[in-house]
Formats: C-alpha cells, structure tokens, sequence
C-alpha cells in the first residue's frame, strides 16, 4: 500500500520510527517531513499528506503531531480527507469501519511505538462497513444538508 507520512517537529522520532517499519512491511512510504526535532508548523505537514491522499498519490496517511489534535484538524481542511485521532485500537477499527478514514493522527506524547504500529495496522486492514455509514460519509462532503 502506499501511505503519506507526516509530522512536526514534536512528532519527528515517532514518524521516522513509523516510516522505517512500514517501509520494511513493503508498504511504498512518501514522507512528507518534517526532517528534524527543529521546531516546524503543524499545519504544513498536515495539509502535504492530506492533499496527497486527496489526490489518489496515497491510499492512506498517517500523522502525528504532539497531540494529534492540530494535524488532524490541518488535515481536515482538506476537501476529501476524513482524519482520524484516536486513542485506542478500538477507535482505530472504529473510523475505518463506520468514517471511512483516510488519514490516522497519533500524538507522539500519548502513544509509543509498539502501540502506534499496531493502530496502523488495524488503520492500514480494516475495511469500511459501507450501508448506512456511506449515507453518513456521503453528508460530511455535503457541508450544510438538512440532516433526514
């Protein structure tokens, strides 16, 4: 599979761990930066994986800021992205099976590596349910239709 990587700065050592073991899965990794602990802007790398995903050059991205809060929401902004912060496995099952995510956002000070690579591959394998969610998905890229 070929999966966008991103984070900033606070999320550099987790995303190059992350990079390494997925590419060594075999899976086709374009890292979208940043390159360093310096301080960098969130936002940056958030909208990079997600139009790269909007844009079909990845089938899915993976984030990871601090918190996973603001790269997500950066990512979001982008029209076709439906990311995901989650804080569990079950939640990770969950966006793929009822959201259709597409990117998955991690915060690097809540999550270690072990546990982030076993989200990614509950995120990278869960299938969506489609039926009454699609109905739901299909709403969030119609912003502002009455609700049935």
């Amino acid at each position: 599979m070929k999966i966008a990587i991103g984070a900033d700065h606070a999320g550099y050592l987790l995303k190059e761990a992350l990079r390494a073991e997925l590419a060594a899965q075999g899976h086709e990794v374009a890292d979208f930066g940043t390159n360093s602990p310096a301080s960098t802007d969130y936002p940056d790398y958030g909208r990079a994986v997600a139009q790269a995903v909007a844009a079909g050059e990845a089938e899915r991205g993976i984030l990871v800021c601090s918190t996973g809060v603001g790269i997500s929401i950066a990512a979001n902004k982008v029209k076709g992205i439906r990311a995901a912060l989650a804080y569990n496995a079950d939640e990770v099952a969950l966006t793929r099976l009822h959201n259709n995510a597409n990117v998955l956002a991690l915060g690097a000070r809540y999550v270690k590596e072990k546990q982030a690579l076993e989200w990614i591959r509950i995120f990278l394998t869960t299938e969506f349910q489609g039926g009454r969610h699609q109905r739901r998905v299909d709403k969030l890229e119609k912003p502002g239709s009455p609700a049935e």
